[in-house]
């Protein structure tokens, strides 16, 4: 990594307190910022502009907003004190806003990628995130090698999405129809009671 301001964010994710559990700079470069950056060639392909969701500590958002700074970026994030973290973070990067709020309060279909990593049990990020891009735009959810990719399509066919693909990981919700009437659901209950 050469990137000084990916250097500098790493360090200041590891340093305070409450946004990772990771305790040293390599490990959080690995989880962080590499595995961030996996979702490059997808994201570049399909475009911006992108919404990272439960920005956290600014990953994978943060990473690919330097990888590509063509796009524009919104970091959203309802934690008010790690807002603030990536506004600091951010401020030197042009494409990139950062947004206090949740996704259910920031539904709009005006984004063409909207990224999860670690935001909720993946059918919950799958219906956060898919009223949030417009009809033929993506949603890309890390997951884990355990996580139901059954559940996921379940819950995404639910709010206008498809399970398109599922790369080492990395999987893709293609949106091919508008999200019904009464999506995204008031705060707190995708995660209170699950659509899968």
């Amino acid at each position: 990594m050469s990137d000084p301001l990916l250097e500098r964010w790493l360090e200041d994710v590891v340093a305070t307190p409450g946004l990772t559990s990771l305790d040293s700079v390599s490990d959080a470069q690995q989880v962080l910022l590499d595995d961030a950056l996996r979702a490059t060639p997808f994201v570049e392909a399909i475009g911006g502009p992108v919404i990272d969701v439960g920005s956290g500590g600014g990953s994978p958002g943060l990473p690919l907003a330097v990888a590509l700074p063509g796009l524009a970026f919104t970091l959203l994030e309802a934690e008010r004190r790690k807002a603030r973290f990536l506004e600091r973070a951010s401020e030197s990067l042009a494409n990139v806003e950062v947004v206090w709020g949740r996704a259910e309060e920031h539904a709009t279909d005006a984004y063409a990628v909207a990224l999860a990593k670690a935001l909720a049990k993946p059918p919950v990020a799958a219906e956060l995130c898919l009223p949030l891009v417009r009809q033929g735009g993506v949603v890309i959810l890390w997951l884990g090698e355990t996580a139901r990719r059954d559940a996921v399509a379940r819950a995404a066919a639910q709010v206008g999405g498809r399970l398109e693909d599922d790369v080492d990981g990395l999987v893709l919700l293609r949106k091919v129809s508008p999200t019904p009437a009464g999506f995204p659901r008031r705060p707190g209950i995708a995660r209170k009671r699950p659509l899968a």
